[in-house]
């Protein structure tokens, strides 16, 4: 029902900013949580950060970020809930993996295997 593609992807030099996008298409009822996750190659896909829709919009405070990317990274949406953003600052190699925007249709979650919906990903490359 949902269908989700990533784009802003590239090669950023540490310590550079990237915003990544993730189109939303289809129709979801209830609750409805977007999250951006990342992997790299051998890795588990892991938790970056994820919002959560209250109902017509994405509401307001209702976010969660890695540890890892907490005061560097920042979610947000369009005003319908039809784009996910993802803006990444001070950036470090080790944020180089693929990105990749899910959904579901639940309360926010942090977890991997509670997300119903996936892109097909966007590589950031962090160098230096």
């Amino acid at each position: 029902q949902v269908q989700l593609v990533e784009s802003g992807g590239g090669l950023v030099q540490a310590g550079g900013s990237l915003r990544l996008s993730c189109a939303v298409s289809g129709r979801t009822f209830g609750s409805y949580s977007m999250g951006w996750f990342r992997q790299t190659p051998g890795k588990e896909r892991e938790f970056v950060a994820a919002i959560r829709w209250r109902g017509v919009v994405w509401g307001a405070g209702s976010t969660a970020y890695a540890d890892s990317v907490k005061g560097r990274f920042t979610i947000s949406r369009d005003n319908v809930g039809k784009t996910v953003f993802l803006q990444m600052s001070s950036l470090k190699p080790e944020d180089t993996a693929v990105y990749y925007c899910a959904a579901r249709e639940a309360t926010l979650s942090t977890r991997v295997y509670e997300y119903d919906y996936w892109g097909q990903g966007t590589q950031v490359t962090v160098s230096s």
